[in-house]
């Protein structure tokens, strides 16, 4: 029942993850080149295209932080795995434990950052979008992360025990 939860809730995180990142960062690309072409070929230049290029910066950033979550690909210090090898395991669940921690840690700071924003109704200078659309994705980004560390641990959990069965 979990495992058939976890999957459907992976597959729409995973759509989410690919889609919005491949529009965002093709939407960039496209205005980048235009600015360059305009740049050298016609010496004008797009003023909103460099803001548009570090929002999409900003928001890759933190929806990459989710997928690689989910790939296993967070940076970590694997040393001390190799020199003692039993003590993967409890570094592993001590590891998923502190990203647990900071995805909580985004999700209410991030809060608190964006209704912030929303109150003070800041904008972003030349394109005018409203600063609290940007900060949500710290909690966005929280939510995320939390949810894939959750999908990590439960496949951790489901290997360790199939392992345990087989032996």
């Amino acid at each position: 029942m979990i495992g058939k939860m976890l999957a459907r809730l992976d597959k729409v995180l995973s759509f989410f993850e690919d889609w919005t990142l491949f529009i965002s960062v093709m939407m960039a690309l496209v205005a980048l080149f235009f600015n360059v072409v305009l740049r050298y070929g016609f010496n004008y230049t797009l003023a909103w295209s460099e803001e548009l290029v570090r929002e999409v910066i900003i928001y890759t950033t933190f929806i990459g932080c989710s997928a690689a979550v989910k790939n296993r690909s967070m940076i970590k210090i694997d040393a001390s795995v190799q020199l003692f090898p039993k003590l993967k395991t409890p570094l592993t669940y001590f590891s998923n434990l502190m990203i647990l921690t900071f995805s909580v840690m985004m999700m209410a700071y991030g809060w608190q950052m964006a209704a912030m924003q929303a109150r003070t109704f800041q904008k972003t200078l030349i394109l005018q979008i409203p600063l609290v659309y940007l900060y949500a994705i710290l909690p966005l980004t929280g939510v995320l992360m939390f949810i894939r560390t959750l999908q990590v641990i439960y496949q951790d959990f489901m290997q360790a025990e199939a392992k345990t069965e087989s032996s």
